[in-house]
């Protein structure tokens, strides 16, 4: 945990990554591990690595799919890396539908609620995706917003997405709190103009994108200290 003592943050919205920030992005495989067995953890991370390059490189090519169609993509091809009856996809997907949120979510965004911050995701996912996650987990009525990259047809860490908070609420980027477990997304948000916090949940190391967060949190309830 780091970060800085000086006067709070002046922040009028709190932004979340949904995927790995809210949710647990390996709680789907987690929920079939008595069928995948002991390589469960390994598949799920391939499977989310996987995702996140085919976002990447689909924005550089410019050939864009949906959020849900490049998931599918990606789960086939993991399943076939690491030999997962084809019988499984359907439940793996249904089950990345509803994944499970962290402990303290739910906490954190009802006090965050009580302070009148602007709440909002800003994710990779479907406006469907994203509807269904929150409802599925009785989270709907605390976000404002659920901001979608299908808006503007280009995945993170495009400008062009971090530009919808702004645009809505009609702030300046340095008013909002932006937080990610993703460390490319953190430096998006960053380079962008946010106070971008980075959620390290697992003792993980920051990339070299020239932009290093002044805050670094282990997990949300650390956000109330903050703002």
């Amino acid at each position: 945990m780091r970060w800085i003592t000086q006067q709070k943050m002046k922040i009028r919205s709190v932004v979340f990554d949904a995927y790995g920030t809210l949710f647990d992005v390996n709680s789907a495989a987690e929920n079939c591990k008595d069928k995948i067995g002991d390589k469960w953890e390994r598949f799920a991370n391939f499977w989310r690595t996987t995702q996140l390059e085919y976002t990447w490189l689909r924005s550089l090519m410019k050939k864009h799919k949906d959020f849900w169609q490049v998931t599918e993509d990606s789960l086939e091809k993991s399943m076939k890396v690491f030999n997962i009856d084809n019988s499984l996809k359907s439940e793996l997907l249904n089950l990345y539908k509803v994944l499970s949120p962290y402990p303290e979510v739910k906490e954190t965004l009802e006090s965050l609620k009580k302070r009148n911050f602007k709440i909002a995701i800003l994710s990779n996912g479907t406006p469907n995706l994203l509807k269904e996650l929150v409802q599925s987990n009785n989270l709907n009525d605390l976000f404002d917003d659920l901001f979608s990259i299908e808006e503007v047809k280009i995945y993170k860490p495009s400008s062009k997405v971090y530009d919808l908070p702004i645009n809505k609420y009609n702030i300046k980027s340095e008013e909002v709190a932006f937080l990610s477990a993703n460390t490319w997304d953190v430096s998006g948000g960053g380079n962008y103009g946010y106070n971008a916090i980075w959620v390290n949940r697992n003792n993980a190391v920051f990339d070299y994108l020239d932009f290093k967060p002044k805050n670094e949190i282990n997990n949300l309830t650390q956000l109330l200290n903050l703002i």
